[in-house]
């Protein structure tokens, strides 16, 4: 008998219901940080400065329920916006699977364990500025939040020397 392919395999991200389409943030909060446009060349720049609502400990919202009416420009994800948007971390699930890719190793929905996205340095726990204590914005540009960190890097399989090949 196959085994039962996971729903990000089987759906689109326009066919998931809502509680699977939420499962698929894997809390890292990296799209919780500001980003700057450079207005002449049009390019982004990630900083390391948090939405005064994302719980820097847990990387979560600290009120998703009403974070439009706090806080006007935050972007409520949909299938449709996620194909338009650029500034979506490369690790995110929802860039991933519109690309076609699979969730990695490190997805709590892979690993079946909320803290691998932390283990793995995708989080950003221990990484960030609240926007409050920050100051300007442009004297926190970062490159790291629109990277893939070196330990989320799929897991290679062991060769026959007992060696990552």
């Amino acid at each position: 008998m196959a085994a039962t392919q996971p729903f990000w395999r089987t759906k689109t991200l326009g066919e998931m219901t809502r509680a699977e389409w939420e499962s698929l943030c894997d809390g890292c909060g990296r799209c919780c940080l500001h980003k700057l446009r450079d207005e002449d060349t049009d390019e982004l720049g990630w900083t390391n400065v948090a939405c005064r609502l994302l719980d820097t400990q847990s990387c979560r919202c600290s009120d998703y329920a009403n974070r439009k009416a706090k806080v006007p420009d935050c972007v409520k994800l949909t299938p449709k916006r996620v194909e338009a948007i650029d500034w979506l971390p490369p690790s995110c699930a929802y860039r991933l699977l519109a690309e076609g890719s699979d969730l990695p190793w490190w997805h709590p929905l892979v690993s079946g364990d909320a803290e691998t996205v932390v283990k793995a340095g995708v989080s950003v726990r221990g990484k960030v500025l609240r926007e409050r204590d920050a100051g300007p914005l442009v004297d926190h540009i970062v490159q790291w939040p629109g990277r893939i960190p070196r330990a989320a890097r799929p897991i290679e399989p062991m060769g026959k020397e007992g060696q990552a090949g």
